[in-house]
């Protein structure tokens, strides 16, 4: 069964991605996830559970951030808090938050998420064996990687389909340390649409923005695998990440819509060529036109990926 997952920004548009077909709602607060659409106070969070198992759907929190002492301490409360609400999963990295939640009052069901170094079946089927109930792929896996890589999973494994893909991450405040080097005073945020370039590489424009977490880096082209979903389907990926964070709310329900037409196409046994690419044009122009998009490491040869 194809299970299609989605950040979101607002209780508003989860409401409205629920009614595109959405399967899975993906939130959390900034204490303990990353690059978050919104950071959800525990109200708010309490709220989309019961909004998306009114819709028959589930939620995952992401708990996703490398977490620094403070944070640990902090975590049982959370894990407690997200345990009483009734979240269905939550995606995390940690080991410090896996050893916490073997503990019954802690303990819920969890996505294996450590970013990019998930490369392996084998790491995936390690933390299997310690409970997880998947992993998130890191989108830096090409499609030949993949079709030796899915037979021997043991759980479902996630896998970025659509959406701005983050390639480095430091706790360090890196812009504002630049600002105040220059002795300037500006936003950090990622509603500044910053970037930075390699030297002597113009068309290299790598989106950075900094939040409660550190600095946030990503590719320099968002991912975008709608003219290749029947491959994926094909090799029994069938958990698809979209992620919205740079995508207005109203264009990410629709670009969500258009993955939830190709499952149900799927479901039935008649997508085809054709719809892939009907579907693959629509998506182009919901997409933010400041930003460029590509299939990522998908198509590239293995021996390439370093």
């Amino acid at each position: 069964m194809i299970e299609i997952s989605t950040t979101i920004k607002s209780l508003e548009q989860a409401e409205a991605l629920l009614k595109a077909g959405v399967n899975k709602l993906l939130f959390g607060e900034d204490q303990f996830g990353l690059r978050l659409g919104q950071s959800f106070n525990r109200i708010e969070q309490e709220q989309l559970v019961k909004l998306a198992h009114t819709y028959d759907a589930k939620v995952c929190v992401m708990v996703n951030s490398l977490m620094h002492n403070q944070q640990m301490e902090a975590i049982p409360d959370y894990l407690a808090f997200l345990k009483k609400i009734g979240v269905d999963e939550i995606m995390a990295g940690d080991p410090g938050v896996f050893q916490v939640m073997k503990q019954p009052e802690y303990a819920l069901p969890y996505i294996y998420d450590a970013q990019t170094m998930v490369v392996s079946a084998r790491q995936i089927n390690f933390w299997a064996k310690r409970g997880a109930v998947g992993g998130m792929l890191a989108h830096e896996v090409p499609y030949e990687e993949l079709v030796k890589l899915t037979p021997a999973l043991e759980v479902p494994a996630t896998f970025l389909v659509y959406g701005a893909a983050c390639i480095h991450q430091s706790r360090r405040p890196l812009i504002q340390n630049y600002l105040n080097y220059v002795k300037t005073d500006e936003s950090v945020g990622k509603e500044r649409g910053l970037f930075i370039s390699e030297p002597r590489k113009k068309d290299t424009q790598y989106s950075i923005y900094e939040d409660v977490n550190g600095t946030h880096i990503f590719a320099n082209h968002d991912v975008n695998l709608m003219g290749y979903m029947d491959r994926l389907s094909a090799i029994n990926i069938t958990s698809w990440k979209l992620d919205g964070l740079f995508v207005s709310e109203s264009a990410f329900v629709a670009i969500a819509e258009l993955f939830v037409g190709v499952k149900k196409l799927l479901e039935k046994g008649e997508l085809t060529e054709q719809h892939l690419v009907e579907f693959d044009s629509q998506l182009q122009v919901l997409h933010p036109q400041e930003r460029s998009i590509d299939t990522g490491f998908f198509l590239m040869d293995p021996e390439e990926v370093k």
